[in-house]
């Protein structure tokens, strides 16, 4: 089985320059369109509350219960663009959006307000995440591990899944202070990371197989282990620098260090476990 954990999906196209066809450009059609010519079986859709896109929730929630074999909901609460950012009330917030849209997961993107973890309105919402078994679904960057870290053993049991191998840049110089945050957060045993966003990695985003990345591709791979990795595609806005198969088969074909055993817990047996699907 084959699980895209990273895509999104919306009814009308947030981002600018605007696409000539900005009501199918990013829809769950055309997404499950994508997954079938390339064979893959699931997909989690994160949820982004974008400009024309606040109600992404509830469009996602629809799609979700027109195909529940094929989509997993990962609702957008209180993501950085949104009016809520890590406001007052965020653990009811998050117990409201888990029984509105049956959630397995969520999705934070984060801005730099770095204390609010160790906050009391920080920690009430995520004792109500661990209270709901839920998945952590988090945009961060090197500066964030120590306190992601830091949170993920206070809630040893919840699971924290960093996106696109969470700030890992091949144009970073030695001696690479920002990819050992990366490789540290490793110690933590639920600090998952989602092998996606190869053109994000490399210097040079359309220069496909992003053979510059691979290097840093191996030390995550040696250093989370293959229990712990778990492939996305992000479509998609992966379409700005490659195709639907290139995103799988960047990392299928050519991270060709990792054993064919290994690269089926990370395609998708890792996160059919953690779904429970």
């Amino acid at each position: 089985m084959i699980i895209d954990c990273h895509t999104h999906a919306w009814d009308y196209w947030p981002y600018e320059p605007q696409v000539p066809n900005p009501e199918s450009h990013g829809t769950v059609e055309k997404l499950l369109w994508e997954m079938d010519q390339n064979g893959v079986d699931k997909a989690v859709i994160v949820c982004a509350r974008l400009e024309h896109n606040q109600h992404n929730n509830d469009y996602i929630a629809q799609s979700v219960k027109k195909y529940p074999e094929r989509l997993i909901q990962f609702a957008d609460v209180d993501c950085s663009w949104t009016a809520t950012y890590h406001a007052p009330g965020a653990a009811d917030r998050l117990a409201e959006a888990a029984e509105k849209y049956q959630l397995k997961g969520y999705t934070q993107y984060l801005t730099d307000d770095y204390e609010w973890f160790e906050s009391e309105e920080g920690l009430k919402f995520f004792e109500k995440t661990a209270e709901l078994g839920l998945i952590v679904s988090l945009a961060f960057g090197a500066p964030w591990h120590a306190h992601v870290r830091k949170l993920a053993k206070r809630f040893p049991e919840t699971i924290f899944i960093g996106h696109h191998m969470a700030g890992t840049r091949a144009s970073e110089r030695a001696p690479h202070p920002n990819f050992a945050e990366v490789l540290k957060s490793a110690e933590v045993s639920n600090i998952y990371l989602k092998m996606s966003g190869f053109a994000y990695v490399s210097q040079v985003d359309w220069e496909y197989p992003y053979s510059d990345t691979h290097w840093m591709v191996r030390k995550l791979y040696e250093h989370y282990g293959p229990e712990r990795l778990c492939w996305a595609s992000d479509y998609p806005p992966v379409l700005w620098s490659m195709t639907y198969k290139q995103s799988l088969e960047a990392f299928r074909t050519h991270c060709t260090f990792i054993p064919d055993k290994d690269k089926e817990l990370i395609l998708g047996r890792n996160m059919q476990r953690l779904l429970g699907v």
